[in-house]
């Protein structure tokens, strides 16, 4: 596991690589975010906002989405993956936000939670980049890299891995190492062929330092 200088070093050099990362779900208000992030779910950022481009000129508000049949709605999102169970879901929340937040996105983490389809990780993305409120969305991405460093233990659960990165990283940096955490993971320390030979955390790397012992290092 790494030490607290070390993880603050790892984080240094990922935030060298991706300086500018930050959410790429296209979106202009709250109320598309949510709905943003819970299409992504099991699907990538592009395809999403593929979908997005015309879903968001077609639906403006809550309201819309309850104006159509889910049948509609499903045939909107069909190159989603999930998408008979993920129209459900955002007409629920709509019919959610409508009667008990008056049409307006709640700011509370535990509220957003309670809406359907919106887990804790959805959250997170919503009161971070929509509010601006310090908060660490583990995704795969942020797992994955977060266990690969040795930031946390392999078998923690994803809500291990959140309050292991909120502990060793300053409030403050939350939102800012969540999104180059996902970039990093995303563009470089990827699921199938990590870039280790080019990565300058290859040295600390648990991961790293296993494939390289394996003559998977390609330098």
């Amino acid at each position: 596991m790494l030490n607290l200088k070390q993880i603050e070093y790892c984080l240094e050099k990922i935030g060298d690589m991706f300086p500018h990362a930050e959410c790429e779900l296209v979106h202009s208000n709250p109320f598309e975010l949510v709905v943003a992030v819970a299409l992504s779910a099991q699907c990538t950022d592009a395809l999403v906002n593929r979908v997005t481009k015309t879903l968001f000129q077609k639906y403006k508000r809550p309201e819309d989405y309850l104006a159509v049949s889910l049948e509609e709605l499903q045939q909107d999102i069909k190159s989603i993956g999930l998408y008979r169970n993920k129209a459900k879901n955002i007409q629920k929340l709509s019919k959610m936000i409508i009667e008990e937040y008056g049409g307006e996105v709640p700011k509370d983490r535990d509220e957003l939670v309670n809406l359907p389809g919106v887990g804790r990780k959805t959250a997170n993305v919503v009161v971070s980049v929509a509010f601006g409120v310090p908060a660490i969305a583990v995704d795969t991405h942020v797992e994955r890299v977060s266990k690969r460093l040795g930031i946390c233990r392999w078998k923690d659960s994803v809500l291990e891995v959140e309050k292991t990165l909120m502990k060793k990283v300053p409030k403050e940096d939350w939102s800012v190492t969540h999104h180059r955490l996902i970039f990093f993971g995303r563009y470089h320390c990827k699921a199938q062929s990590p870039r280790c030979a080019e990565c300058p955390l290859l040295p600390l790397c648990r991961e790293g330092q296993k494939r390289d012992k394996k003559g998977l290092v390609k330098r």
